[in-house]
């Protein structure tokens, strides 16, 4: 199998992906570029757009400005997902044994099941008892705290917690104990508040059950909606329930030694028709954020028809990606050395990308969740390239 001309870090595997060095997708970002809150109102953000081989490569612009920037026809796609109070204190009970431990879920397995990252998890074993809340913590349950079992261990501080509520009850109890989970480069910083309830879900949130925002959405305001609407740009939703490793770092020095949480998503059958009839029409199909990107690419069959989705999906997007659903993407700027950069440079070019984050330092653009965006087009013809490579 050839791709043409590459770095000599690359290399072939099988599901069209380049295995590269993760420090190719570094980058240096002073510290004051992150931000610790958005700015008002939330369409007022700058936003740079990126179209790979014209001229300019780079142009300045803002998330109001997207109308225009965008033609009648194209169609949006947002992830609806709505952040839970993800972040959990207990004590960790085993006999006379009574240890703290913070417990930040990342993903439902059940009416009763959740995984989570613990920490500290080195002492934590299966059959450990987890008290969370206590009696002034409202009425969690009739003992005013919440209770469960950990029920297995695997690598990375991530177990499996049995509650003993289930469903709607344990959602409830969740609500009153739990704290909102700010991403560490955020946490780190300052303290979670009352505005970041508000400030950390998009005007769209509906479906709980993620542990962070699809940040490219909080961008979104009524105003930019309407007037969307009225230049012929159609939006619709699926559901990708973010985890938190989209936290993690990536550890390994190879991409192909890296392997991505899976997270849960649906798209229904009355989203994947509206799409493919928005793209025979000659519509783009843009996604809002990387994790409409992902489940739209999950979703997607070997000749670019959207399917409906339910269930788990752990793509992982290198360059080297053929792209079979998305021809742009709204996105926030995203850490160095993470799947997320290398997934930005699989879409638009590795150069390229790294052009646009260096422009954006250099312009002052405002970093992470709560930061500036970017509209990314296809680098079309790096991807019709590759097509002819493998084909041929």
């Amino acid at each position: 199998m050839h791709y043409g001309t590459r770095s000599p870090a690359m290399r072939d595997i099988p599901d069209g992906n380049l295995t590269m060095r993760v420090d190719e997708f570094d980058f240096e970002l002073p510290e004051d570029r992150i931000a610790l809150r958005p700015v008002e109102p939330r369409d007022a953000a700058r936003m740079l757009v990126v179209r790979p081989g014209t001229t300019p490569e780079l142009s300045d612009a803002q998330v109001r400005d997207l109308p225009d920037l965008l033609a009648p026809g194209d169609v949006l796609v947002l992830n609806d997902t709505r952040v839970i109070p993800a972040r959990l204190y207990a004590k960790r009970v085993r006999g006379e044994i009574v240890a703290g431990v913070e417990i930040m879920l990342h993903k439902r397995e059940g009416a009763a099941r959740w995984r989570a990252f613990a920490r500290p998890a080195k002492k934590l074993q299966p059959g450990d008892r987890l008290v969370f809340g206590s009696e002034s913590a409202g009425p969690v349950c009739e003992a005013g705290r919440l209770e469960a079992t950990i029920a297995g261990k695997a690598e990375g501080g991530d177990v499996a917690i049995d509650f003993d509520l289930a469903g709607p009850a344990l959602d409830e109890a969740i609500a009153v104990i739990g704290e909102l989970p700010l991403p560490p480069y955020i946490a780190g910083k300052r303290a979670a508040d009352a505005r970041d309830r508000a400030d950390y879900q998009t005007i769209y949130a509906r479906e709980e059950g993620a542990v962070a925002a699809p940040t490219a959405g909080l961008h979104f305001t009524d105003d930019l909606f309407a007037r969307l609407n009225a230049c012929g740009i159609a939006r619709h939703f699926v559901t990708l329930h973010v985890g938190a490793g989209t936290f993690l770092p990536v550890k390994v020095e190879d991409t192909r030694d890296h392997r991505m949480h899976a997270e849960t998503g649906f798209v229904s059958r009355e989203t994947a028709d509206a799409l493919n009839a928005a793209r025979a029409a000659g519509g783009r199909i843009v996604a809002v954020g990387t994790t409409s990107l992902r489940l739209l690419e999950s979703a997607a069959t070997e000749d670019g028809t959207i399917a409906p989705f339910a269930g788990d999906t752990d793509i992982f997007i290198t360059p080297g990606y053929r792209f079979r659903a998305v021809d742009a993407l709204m996105t926030n700027f995203h850490l160095p050395k993470s799947t997320l950069m290398m997934l930005v440079s699989a879409l638009s070019g590795l150069d390229t990308m790294r052009r646009a984050y260096h422009h954006a330092v250099e312009a002052g653009y405002r970093f992470y969740s709560f930061g500036d965006s970017s509209l990314l087009f296809r680098d079309a013809a790096g991807q019709d390239g590759m097509k002819d490579d493998v084909d041929g």
